[in-house]
């Protein structure tokens, strides 16, 4: 590991001032990301800024009837909580999915959506990765790639965003709060992730300076038809092969709204417009439920070893159509496939 300097800030302001004047300094809150990054040399920070004494573990009310959850909420603190239980459990249920409950105690709700990729690759400095020094290649599309992405994919990075609750997030529209020294400004979470594309080491739209302050839940009312099913190697601590959140408003035997999420096929949450659209308007039946699969996967491509994600998606799609259609979502505390 090596030297850094380190800094507490006191306030949003000292803490966008500590970022803003190093070009590699970086925040730490839980942590349970950065210091494994840090003791691997994959990542060099000259400085950390200390952010867990700022005024951001609340979670209120928000205008317009939604919720406001501060940065620093815990992420177990966020899934027990009643009012996300009820009107959000499809957010908890994506928590707990995810990791361990002592990762959870630790780790910081903004942290959760500044996550790094798991690719091999990528954690060992030993070999090339375009997302740790640029311009070096992207090993995984020709070696160990089975846990890498299927859509979204560019010729410099196949490696995957590996958050649970961001593709909850992503289901729910939610949007990131960020402040920075320009000011504040909200991001659609849509927008908050990037595709490789060909800056792979780029893995948001925050500016440098900027620091998440808040994540705010929309007031739109999905908690009778939902899920969030994983498929993973193993039922326990182990990150997403495939993951699918649905969110469906169901009325009079019609699916009048729907949001799906794909998780562990790309290197962000992947959302499709037109497979929803598809779903709008129609019963709740297995064919439509293909029809939306069919459209969300009509561009995937798998490698060597990971083309069988584009079937497993494909029926982990219809799978979670489903479970939420009939109102009975995945369990977290049972995670056998309903």
């Amino acid at each position: 590991m090596n030297n850094f300097s380190y800094t507490r800030a006191a306030t949003v302001q000292e803490a966008v001032a500590a970022l803003a004047a190093e070009p590699s300094a970086k925040f730490v809150a839980g942590g349970t990301n950065l210091i494994d990054l840090l003791k691997y040399n994959v990542e060099r920070p000259t400085r950390l800024v200390d952010i867990t004494r700022l005024p951001l573990r609340d979670i209120e009310e928000a205008p317009g009837g939604g919720l406001r959850i501060g940065a620093l909420v815990p992420n177990s603190d966020l899934a027990y909580d009643e009012r996300v239980e009820q009107r959000y459990p499809l957010l908890t249920s994506a928590i707990l999915a995810g990791a361990s409950p002592q990762l959870r105690n630790a780790a910081s709700t903004g942290g959760n959506l500044l996550q790094r990729t798991r690719c091999y690759y990528f954690y060992d400095p030993g070999t090339p990765c375009n997302k740790r020094e640029p311009g070096t290649g992207c090993p995984a599309i020709t070696g160990q790639n089975r846990i890498h992405a299927i859509l979204g994919t560019s010729e410099h990075c196949i490696a995957t965003h590996p958050s649970d609750m961001c593709v909850a997030l992503a289901a729910l529209d939610a949007r990131v709060q960020v402040t920075g020294p320009d000011g504040a400004r909200s991001i659609p979470f849509a927008e908050f992730h990037r595709l490789p594309g060909d800056r792979p080491e780029i893995d948001t739209t925050l500016r440098h300076g900027e620091v998440i302050t808040a994540i705010d839940l929309p007031a739109e009312d999905f908690s009778a038809n939902h899920t969030y099913l994983k498929l993973r190697d193993r039922l326990s601590y182990a990150f997403a092969l495939v993951s699918v959140a649905v969110a469906l408003r169901i009325e009079d035997g019609v699916i009048r709204d729907a949001r799906l999420a794909l998780g562990g096929v790309a290197h962000k949450p992947w959302r499709d417009p037109d497979a929803e659209s598809l779903l709008r308007g129609r019963a709740p039946i297995p064919e439509a439920f293909q029809a939306a699969a069919e459209r969300v996967l009509r561009g995937a491509k798998g490698f060597e070893h990971n083309g069988f994600k584009i079937e497993l998606a494909r029926r982990a799609i219809v799978r979670a159509l489903g479970q939420a259609a009939r109102s009975t979502p995945q369990t977290q505390s049972d995670k056998r496939i309903k």
